[in-house]
């Protein structure tokens, strides 16, 4: 019996996203950026394109050649390397994609943006 645990990094993931004033919380899809174990580093997505912000996200419609990995259903949504949260396990809903190697270097140019210090 193999003890090796199966990561969810690069996973997409359905998962209860706080609100950032913390009243509330909505089931979201959201990327797993780390997994440590009992809690992951989650990026939302949202399908809110209006609000898209080319520093800091990441467009990902449906016309892009690695689209059908990730699960989503919307034409064009948004992962927002802005709204970043360090969440337990338990608030997965279930998993329903991942990333391709062109996104995977497109998300990690910005979050080195977003985060450098």
């Amino acid at each position: 019996m193999s003890t090796q645990r199966t990561t969810l990094k690069g996973k997409i993931v359905l998962i209860y996203f706080p609100f950032t004033d913390l009243r509330g919380r909505k089931l979201r899809p959201a990327l797993v950026l780390h997994d440590s174990g009992r809690d992951v580093v989650v990026a939302f997505i949202s399908s809110r394109v209006d609000k898209y912000d080319p520093e800091t996200d990441v467009l990902i419609t449906m016309s892009h050649p690695e689209f059908r990995l990730t699960g989503l259903k919307t034409d064009s949504s948004v992962l927002k390397l802005s709204k970043i949260a360090t969440l337990h396990k338990r608030l997965i809903a279930g998993e329903i994609g991942s990333i391709g190697p062109r996104l995977r270097d497109e998300i990690n140019q910005k979050i080195m943006k977003v985060l450098l210090l």
